[in-house]
């Protein structure tokens, strides 16, 4: 009877004990004794747990430490948003980086007078992934306090009380062993869980949007050309990699909010040009009109205010990573690729998620004291596109709310005096098939389709193709809705942007009776009557008059119809 149990024991131990064995530090790269798998390993020491614990002679600091502490000051990772504080490393931490820091021998043990003795005479872990070296700016950061107070400042962190799994804090203290078991390496990186999917970075970060974001939920995949932007290359989608798409935990190309690339577009582009994503985005952002993100670096941060105080342009000024999805909207709401960024509303107050899409353009359109210029000099200056777009003005187009002119008859149905417009249904990448948005153009100003500026141009669909996206060119060319049309446009070839700014006229500065169907004249064409007077006079439904010289006519006045 008892050789049976005898046997009965034996068969568990080689069916369940060789396999937990099997699992554990002694089949990692962590066993660095002469049996281990690794190629950084002892010529002939044979024991295993010695080089980080001892029964004798250990140090003071727990487990039977066998290691001396590296005795160095650690450059620590800072940034904008982290609301934890970190500290010199501690409690588990420190005793990861007495091999990973790089400054003490592998073989250098307590309980050894002499360094034990590496293959190839390695002695300390060689330059690479592994080797964190004593600046730690590009890491994960560790020894912070992470308690409910600090959940709650930032917001998009997990209460401890949940971490009751497998990531456990040490003394309240987020540590190495909150992501990292040394003695087990069944995920690979001994991660305590997997991070497929990022379920590991999960455990603890909660991002705002995430769940529905497309970087969650995309099944898109690496087409295999030019570098593999993938952290693990075994996860091919970019909802496997997840956070790993951008973020590196351990020596990350940069140094603020741990991103893969630098520089910062970078981490977009990798993918976004035509590798990844469906539509290119670096082909657009390369057209000689553009929102140049390679022309910044270094100047964005998510803490910077809503209204841009520097001029510049990064691919996170206007999509927030965590929060893109394709949902659509109608104007002027704001649809899922833009989705959680911040901005600036009509009133010019700082929102924190625009619900509008005019209140992102609006945060360096508008109020910035960066902002880019008015294009053409008009009688009427303005560059703050918040106050052109003021649905209190005497003319505009509908960004904010529908338009001031009743009847407008050469709009293109489904287009009426209701409707409401995109800043982007004027200002996007050009082509049938470009992606959305005002990423780059072959035409000036970012323009989604060609608008000719330049005096005495010859009439034709393309010379005013954006406008007559809207407006019908044979009701414009008919003079449906201007007696005159036809005459300045084709015989006189007067472009539209001679009388109309196409924003609108801001009401502390025009007025319903000058002003009105976006008159503001450009001043480089259009110079004052003889009498002096430069105006246009609204006198009702499709008529007026002008006292003004242009094309060496005088105006004086000139009575429409």
């Amino acid at each position: 009877m008892k050789s049976k149990i005898h046997l009965f024991f034996l068969v568990i131990f080689f069916t369940y004990g060789i396999n937990f064995y099997s699992q554990t530090i002694v089949s990692t790269r962590h066993n660095l004794s002469v049996s281990g798998p690794g190629t950084i390993k002892a010529v002939s020491e044979t024991e295993i747990c010695i080089f980080c614990h001892t029964p004798h002679n250990s140090s003071p600091r727990s487990p039977l430490w066998n290691k001396p502490d590296p005795g160095v000051t650690y450059t620590l990772y800072s940034s904008s948003t982290i609301q934890g504080n970190p500290g010199q490393p501690d409690r588990s931490s420190i005793l990861c980086l007495s091999c990973h820091d790089g400054t003490i021998a592998l073989g250098n043990v307590l309980s050894r007078t002499n360094d034990i003795v590496f293959v190839s005479g390695i002695t300390t872990l060689p330059p690479g992934t592994t080797n964190l070296s004593t600046d730690l700016s590009d890491d994960h950061p560790v020894s912070f306090l992470y308690n409910s107070t600090l959940a709650s400042q930032d917001g998009e962190l997990a209460d401890p009380s949940t971490l009751t799994g497998p990531v456990k804090l040490e003394d309240g203290y987020l540590e190495c062993t909150a992501c990292h078991d040394p003695h087990l390496n069944v995920n690979g990186d001994f991660l305590v869980v997997t991070n497929q999917y990022s379920n590991l970075c999960l455990y603890c970060h909660q991002k705002n949007f995430w769940n529905n974001s497309a970087h969650k939920t995309s099944n898109a995949t690496w087409n295999g050309s030019g570098t593999n932007p993938w952290f693990h290359t075994n996860y091919t989608t970019v909802t496997e990699n997840a956070c790993e798409n951008c973020h590196n935990p351990h020596t990350a190309s940069s140094q603020f909010r741990l991103m893969n690339f630098t520089p910062e577009e970078n981490n977009c582009l990798v993918c976004h040009n035509g590798n990844v994503a469906n539509k290119n985005i670096q082909s657009e952002l390369n057209k000689p009109y553009s929102h140049n993100v390679a022309a910044y670096n270094g100047i964005h941060d998510p803490e910077e205010p809503n209204i841009v105080q520097i001029k510049h342009v990064e691919c996170a000024d206007c999509h927030n990573p965590h929060a893109v999805n394709d949902v659509t909207a109608n104007p002027p709401d704001a649809n899922g690729f833009i989705q959680g960024v911040k901005g600036v509303n009509a009133d010019g107050n700082p929102v924190s998620e625009i619900q509008y899409q005019y209140e992102l353009c609006y945060r360096c359109h508008a109020d910035s004291p960066d902002k880019p210029g008015s294009p053409t000099t008009r009688q009427i200056e303005q560059s703050n596109v918040r106050l052109e777009f003021d649905i209190g003005n005497p003319s505009y187009h509908p960004i904010e709310g529908q338009g001031a002119n009743p009847n407008v008859p050469s709009l293109i149905s489904p287009l009426s005096e209701s409707s409401v417009i995109y800043c982007t249904d004027c200002h996007a990448s050009n082509g049938s098939n470009a992606p959305a948005g005002p990423h780059g153009s072959i035409y000036p100003h970012i323009l989604k389709y060609n608008y000719e500026t330049a005096d005495y141009t010859q009439e034709s669909y393309l010379a005013y193709e954006l406008c007559y996206q809207c407006h019908d060119r044979n009701s414009i060319l008919n003079n449906e809705s201007f007696s005159k049309h036809k005459k300045h446009i084709v015989n006189i070839r007067t472009p539209c942007n001679v009388c109309h700014d196409p924003h609108g006229i801001s009401s502390s500065q025009g007025n319903t009776t000058n002003n009105t169907h976006l008159i503001n004249f450009d001043i480089s064409i259009v110079q004052p009557a003889m009498m002096g007077r430069l105006e246009f006079i609204d006198d009702g439904t499709f008529a007026g008059r002008c006292y003004l010289r242009c094309h060496r006519r005088q105006h004086n006045p000139k009575r429409y119809p």
